[in-house]
């Protein structure tokens, strides 16, 4: 499953931010170095020249140079033929996680959520095709992979997900959910790509995201938006149960209130 979701969360149909490659201000060498990076977050540790070769579709020799600037850095060790990101890296994020962060305003608000309804709770934002996990307050772990601050997964069969393509006008949104047929990551996830665009419709109209074992067998998640005092969606915040524990309607019934109550007061202390 771990490799499966990755695939799905890393395919070409992620939407990307558009260059302009002849812009004389864009550095195309800052561009290939951040590239070889980002390759890590889907490929994970340990990797050779030609899985980045093969994953960025750079060539191998300005892989190696990426590589090497990388390593000279200090964000990249070399272990024998394999590379690996280094707790450098970390320094990058630390402007996007300071106090006034969405992520640092967040967590308390998240822990309290966790405390009331005695379950995982999760701030996600769309990066592309997927959901960035920006803060996260767990209770036990639900899933076969562990989710942290930093973990992508699709959006289109998440319920963070569609509640953030829910807010997209339908032209952005068609570009970020994936051509026929969609990957099954379970028996129970919607393979047709109509099928998802109207579920993500419904979500626009009732307010919140119901994901019954899309995503995984025994996960069943709601989320809802986090809106700033105009209206705009900042986020997506939500609570993950274990199906076997809670029934769909327990979700609607008993979380949805607490969850939509704590989406208020952190859309309330965004717009501060």
């Amino acid at each position: 499953m771990v490799a499966a979701i990755r695939d799905v969360a890393g395919v070409n149909w992620n939407a990307k931010v558009p260059v302009d490659e002849s812009d004389p201000d864009f550095m195309q060498s800052l561009a290939r170095g951040l590239q070889v990076l980002e390759a890590f977050a889907v490929l994970g540790p340990a990797q050779s020249i030609a899985a980045l070769a093969g994953h960025t579709g750079l060539p191998r020799g300005v892989v190696t140079r990426c590589l090497h600037t990388l390593a000279v850095l200090g964000y990249v060790e070399r272990r024998d033929r394999l590379f690996s990101v280094r707790p450098s890296v970390l320094r990058i994020a630390d402007a996007y996680l300071s106090d006034r962060s969405l992520s640092a305003l967040a967590q308390p608000a998240l822990e309290n959520l966790r405390d009331v309804v005695s379950e995982s709770c999760s701030l996600g934002v769309l990066e592309g095709g997927d959901v960035l996990y920006v803060a996260r307050a767990s209770r036990s772990r639900i899933m076969s992979i562990g989710l942290h601050v930093g973990s992508r997964l699709p959006a289109w069969c998440t319920s963070m997900g569609r509640v953030l393509l829910a807010a997209l006008p339908a032209a952005e949104r068609d570009e970020l959910i994936p051509p026929d047929p969609l990957p099954g990551l379970t028996p129970q996830t919607v393979r047709c790509r109509a099928d998802v665009m109207a579920l993500i419709d419904t979500v626009r109209s009732q307010g919140y995201a119901l994901v019954d074992q899309e995503l995984e067998i025994g996960l069943r998640s709601i989320a809802v938006p986090v809106n700033d005092r105009r209206g705009c969606t900042l986020a997506a915040l939500n609570v993950g149960t274990n199906a076997l524990e809670h029934s769909a309607s327990d979700l609607t019934e008993r979380i949805l209130p607490h969850l939509a109550t704590a989406a208020t007061l952190l859309g309330a202390e965004f717009g501060r």
